[in-house]
């Protein structure tokens, strides 16, 4: 088996985000069977819905399985995000295996402590906030090297998404108090309490 790859903790983000919205769905129905159609499921939905090519998608969703960071749902045999396992890896080791680069000045989508997910509760220590740099991007900001470079086409489709990219980010940018808070708000998320 192959190691980890950083599409793969991009596409675990948004199985539990698809999770998420399928829950809520269903509690707005109150029961009924409701949420993300089927087809957002499949490798060719999450290709559509990330960006990343069908064989990224299905390598990257083979590799989760056999680290138990996803696992087939017993009551549909969709893939399920182990969101415990995940939030681990995250807070205690991405900085260390995808280390955020800051680089020039951009346009892009604001991330880490910019974005809306952490806007308010954390101050920037700099002059410019951080950004995805992105050709549709409207704030001016220091490039940071997103996750994986589908980050920016999948989160303009996916807010839960979004969040959880940027909370990540924050994690793997911040000092201590921004990674703790960081990774508290990814339980949240992660758990679909948003």
């Amino acid at each position: 088996m192959s190691a980890m790859k950083s599409q793969d903790i991009l596409l675990l983000f948004k199985l539990a985000s698809l999770e998420a919205r399928e829950r809520s769905a269903g509690d707005a129905a109150a029961g009924m069977v409701s949420g993300p159609a089927e087809e957002a499921w499949s490798v060719r939905g999450l290709e559509e819905s990330t960006g990343i090519s069908k064989s990224q998608v299905s390598g990257a969703l083979r590799r989760c399985v056999a680290v138990g960071l996803a696992h087939p749902d017993r009551r549909n045999g969709r893939l399920r995000c182990n969101t415990r396992a995940l939030h681990g890896l995250v807070v205690n080791g991405l900085r260390y295996v995808f280390p955020a680069v800051r680089g020039a000045l951009v346009r892009g989508i604001p991330t880490a402590h910019a974005a809306p997910v952490l806007a308010g509760k954390l101050l920037s220590a700099g002059e410019h906030v951080d950004v995805w740099e992105d050709g549709l991007g409207e704030i001016l900001g220091q490039r940071v090297e997103p996750l994986h470079p589908a980050a920016p086409y999948a989160v303009r489709r996916d807010p839960g998404l979004y969040a959880m990219l940027a909370l990540a980010d924050a994690i793997r940018l911040g000092r201590e108090r921004e990674s703790a808070l960081a990774g508290q708000l990814l339980d949240k998320y992660l758990q679909g309490n948003w």
